[in-house]
């Protein structure tokens, strides 16, 4: 089986450098581009299964990068960057970013949030669907048959609520934006519409996790939005 291939776009080259050790210590065929323009031709080359990249390059802004790639392609895009502001981090992940790391950061780190967004259920080669059981701590999400079950026992969701979990199932792994939420479940005029969101994970969490006062999967990404961890 061959390695996975990344691509690690950043202008800093000890930066790249630590990134690409920690890949290629997992198995990882690692390439490296230190500008947009290179970033970008890379990634149409290439085919990479994971791009992680830097938004401050010194050619463009990376959110425009995230932007072009979205047009033909859905690799996992793991946003590395020193700006710690939430709005950068809306912006990256709204454009079509997969998960946001902010500088420093420690390998443990980068590695998990790699084997977390590689763990999303992705349609398989030739158009097929991914599996239709999806499975996270007790609860088995069989999305051929819109069936819940947790320990066994079939749970029932409302419509909303087997909307929003689906969602999530479909982005496992990943950071969705409380907007990109909003919009997936209940339309494109109910974007800031907040409220709604915060109503049903705590619906979800009551149902599905064993503790929903201290979630282990369906998480709170502060002032940014929702994950799902298997």
């Amino acid at each position: 089986m061959p390695s996975p291939t990344a691509i690690v776009i950043e202008d800093e080259p000890q930066i790249r450098r630590f990134v690409r050790g920690a890949l290629e210590a997992e198995g990882w065929q690692v390439h490296e581009a230190g500008t947009l323009r290179d970033g970008l031709a890379a990634a149409g080359t290439r085919q990479p299964d994971l791009l992680v990249l830097d938004l401050g390059l010194p050619d463009g802004d990376g959110v425009n990068l995230i932007r072009d790639v979205r047009g033909w392609s859905g690799v996992p895009i793991i946003v590395l960057s020193a700006r710690s502001d939430e709005a950068d981090k809306i912006a990256a992940l709204d454009a079509g970013a997969d998960d946001y790391l902010t500088k420093p950061f420690g390998t443990g780190e980068l590695l998990a949030r790699v084997r977390a967004n590689l763990r999303r259920p992705r349609a398989a080669a030739g158009g097929e669907e991914p599996e239709p059981v999806f499975r996270f701590g007790e609860v088995e999400v069989d999305r051929a048959a819109r069936l819940v079950r947790r320990a066994g026992a079939e749970v029932h969701l409302t419509p909303t609520e087997y909307r929003l979990l689906s969602v999530l199932v479909a982005n496992a792994g990943r950071v969705l934006t409380q907007r990109q939420l909003l919009r997936e479940v209940w339309g494109p005029s109910h974007g800031e519409q907040s409220h709604y969101l915060r109503i049903y994970m705590g619906h979800l969490r009551q149902k599905l996790e064993a503790d929903p006062a201290q979630p282990r999967h369906l998480l709170t990404e502060t002032a940014v939005g929702y994950r799902l961890v298997a």
